[in-house]
């Protein structure tokens, strides 16, 4: 896989995203906190590569932007964060959304 040559809010942006997407449905309230996060330019641009990306590769891309990019255990928490503030923004869980921050989590830590 080629280097991935995103800013930290650009890949902020892919994860929320990604966290958004994983059911294949995101709601107007997900969409609303991840645009609190980042500008819309960049919540567009990044938006149409989760959706096209599979998710083998939504994964790949995140690990490798890890394993690229030392974050910081504060940075990692907040994140983590983020991503949890993602999956309540409609005001549920699902049970594929618990699935997936299990993984993200196992990825971020």
């Amino acid at each position: 896989m080629k280097k991935l040559n995103w800013t930290e809010r650009e890949f902020q942006a892919y994860v929320l995203l990604y966290a958004a997407h994983c059911n294949h449905f995101e709601s107007v309230e997900e969409e609303a906190y991840i645009q609190s996060k980042v500008d819309i330019k960049t919540f567009h641009r990044i938006h149409t590569e989760v959706v096209v990306d599979s998710e083998k590769e939504n994964l790949n891309k995140i690990q490798q932007y890890i394993s690229e990019n030392k974050l910081t255990q504060e940075q990692k928490e907040s994140l983590l964060k983020d991503i949890k503030n993602v999956f309540f923004a409609d005001g549920s869980v699902d049970v594929i959304e618990r699935k997936v921050f299990s993984v993200l989590k196992k990825i971020i830590d």
